[in-house]
């Protein structure tokens, strides 16, 4: 795992500052402690910061052709490169690492941008071909890994695996989007490809991006991979469950290749203890296992860790983590860069911090829950497109938009008789419910939290776009596939592969996902709804296929997840921080909020009649990026 960054000048060749690249390079230092290198010609810069995990001796970036015309850095990992190795020799090219990133630079120079379609793996890259005179940029197809870009008015490009990189040239103007606050406090991340200045961009997933000198210098993304819920496997249980067996044991085994400690999160959910189970069976030595216990046993799941690291003898390590672990807020702006409001971000943080004591590769189970139907939503979801089904919209919208509106909001009564979220998640399209369902702060709250304006600013513009231009392309009208693509395409990648990206580089740690693996994703959006979500229970077919190897109770319990106390945090601890930072301070000073709605939210939420917990968490987290990004 890496860290890349660079310069290109598109109109000329102007020279590069080599001064300027190195301390856009250090800007990232902690994705790559390692080693750091440069390359530098006229109008081109190119910089890495490298964490070795493969080839130690000689796997140096940059790294460059036999006649050094073509050049790469690289973040990430070909998992299939021992493949390619022979294909490409075959064809004539000589190697002189062993390396996955030498074989970027071959299969650019025998395949072109299609290169790309070969690569099994998690990757961004930028690769500088002199002859062609063309920068070429990558991402892998669930978008694990990061790249951002900016083209400045000068015409100089710039690009690099996190934000602060590009902040680092100078050169970037730190105009805010409004569109991107949208998004932020709608999703509680900025979605790809916008970012949260104007000026600047994310490399979508499974997308490359072409630059060159003169004409039209940038591009569009051009996408190379999107995954296509057909759903049309014939295929019985039992099969299924060998099926998926052999495919996670595939994609773990390739994932364990390194040439440093290795080991994995163990949450005690079912997708970590199954990695764990499956990793057991390929290690001859036992498995180093991570977890982390919290002080608060409401939110505590250490036991059913333990109960798998003891079935397989691992090697387990536990921290604990205070309920009161509420310090890493103005760590947290600092390293996201953007406006990021998932507060499980505060204990990956520390896992990530205590598995770096013990390896520098850990494999997670991040993924499972969008590829196998884990999420309680979902199966919320599916319940109210059943009661959808037997109206047409017309009748719907008005019928229970009204009664959505009448019914009052009752967070303290018992969950039966909560119907005013179920009526108007009846008013509204498929898509319009499961994007109201999953937003941080819905459009009602939001309309009143944002001043007349910032609403001018936003000229209309309401987040569910996003998700309104992923579902035009999903190619399905099933329920749950439907909402399976739009996470992929949205929650997987801007809230759960950043928080992990961000959170393990900041301890020099890399995360490899095996149930990202691309061909399982393929394979899964064949299945049937049935062999994911079968009656009220999620993951059906992971459950069954893990069955010989881990106990019931731990795959068939409640989901818990990674949460943080903090509704009782903004009543106790963190009171004063929240109303010094939210009434007053840069928050107000951008003048995009209504200064009477947030009083009102802090006051319901401090006197216990409301629980405002998330909108003060987002506010909180916006605020501690506004600061962070005046600091600097």
């Amino acid at each position: 795992m890496c860290g890349i960054t660079g310069i290109f000048d598109t109109r000329s060749k102007r020279d590069i500052d080599r001064a300027v690249l190195h301390r856009m390079n250090e800007s990232q230092f902690h994705r790559g402690p390692d080693e750091g290198g440069l390359h530098v010609e006229p109008g081109v810069g190119l910089g890495h910061r490298r964490l070795s995990i493969i080839d130690l001796s000689t796997g140096q970036q940059p790294l460059y052709n036999e006649d050094q015309s073509v050049c790469v850095v690289f973040n990430g990992e070909i998992y299939n490169y021992r493949e390619l190795i022979p294909e490409l020799q075959a064809l004539g090219h000589v190697f002189h690492t062993k390396s996955d990133t030498e074989v970027i630079v071959h299969a650019w120079e025998t395949w072109g941008e299609r290169c790309v379609e070969r690569f099994r793996g998690m990757f961004a890259f930028a690769l500088w071909d002199r002859n062609q005179e063309t920068l070429f940029l990558a991402r892998d197809r669930l978008g694990v890994k990061p790249l951002f870009y900016a083209l400045l008015d000068d015409g100089t490009f710039l690009f690099g695996s996190e934000l602060k990189s590009i902040l680092a040239h100078g050169g970037l103007k730190r105009d805010i989007d409004p569109l991107a606050v949208e998004e932020y406090f709608a999703l509680g991340y900025v979605a790809e490809p916008r970012c949260i200045f104007r000026q600047a961009r994310k490399l979508p997933p499974a997308c490359t991006l072409k630059v060159r000198r003169g004409g039209t210098p940038v591009a569009e993304p051009r996408e190379y991979w999107d995954v296509r819920f057909s759903l049309d496997a014939r295929i019985g249980d039992e099969e299924a469950c060998h099926e998926l067996e052999r495919r996670l044991t595939e994609s773990i085994r390739l994932r364990m290749i390194a040439e440093v400690p290795l080991g994995a999160f163990l949450s005690g959910g079912v997708d970590s203890s199954a990695v764990v189970a499956m990793m057991a069976g390929l290690s001859a030595e036992p498995v180093n296992t991570c977890s982390i216990a919290f002080a608060d046993p409401a939110f505590n799941e250490a036991a059913f860790a333990q109960k798998v690291a003891d079935r397989y003898q691992t090697h387990h390590y536990v921290d604990m983590v205070e309920s009161d672990d509420f310090d890493l807020i103005d760590t947290l702006a600092r390293l996201y860069d953007e406006p990021y409001a998932d507060s499980s971000a505060i204990p990956t943080y520390r896992v990530c911090q205590l598995a770096r004591k013990h390896v520098t590769v850990a494999l997670s189970g991040d993924g499972g829950d969008e590829s196998f139907g884990g999420y309680r939503r979902y199966w919320l979801h599916l319940m109210e497109e059943k009661m959808r089904s037997a109206l047409p919209l017309g009748l719907r919208r008005p019928l229970f938009g009204a009664l959505g509106h009448l019914y009052p909001k009752a967070d303290w009564a018992p969950r039966v008789v909560r119907a005013k979220t179920t009526f108007q998640a009846l008013a509204r399209t498929s898509v319009e419910a499961y994007f109201h369902s999953i937003s941080v702060i819905r459009d009602a709250q939001r309309d009143q939290l944002f001043s007349p304006a910032f609403k001018a600013q936003l000229g209309g513009y309401n987040a569910r776009q996003v998700f309104d231009r992923h579902a035009a392309r999903a190619g399905t009208d099933d329920p749950l596939a439907l909402i399976q693509y739009l996470d992929l395409h949205t929650y997987l990648i801007g809230d759960i592969n950043t928080k992990v990206d961000r959170a393990s580089m900041a301890h020099s740690l890399e995360v490899r996902e095996p149930l990202m693996d691309h061909p399982l994703v393929e394979w899964l959006a064949t299945l049937p709804t049935s062999m994911k979500i079968r009656g009220t229970a999620s993951k059906f077919l992971l459950k069954k296929a893990m069955e010989p190897h881990l106990p019931r109770d731990i795959m068939y319990r409640p989901k818990m997840g990674f949460a943080v106390p903090l509704a009782r945090w903004f009543r106790g601890p963190l009171r004063q921080r929240m109303r010094d930072d939210l009434l007053g301070g840069p928050l107000l000073e951008t003048g995009w909020f209504n200064r009477d709605a947030i009083r009102q939210i802090v006051e319901q939420h401090e006197s216990g009649r409301r629980d405002h917990s998330t909108p003060i968490w987002v506010l909180l987290m916006f605020d501690a990026f506004l600061r962070n990004r005046l600091d600097d």
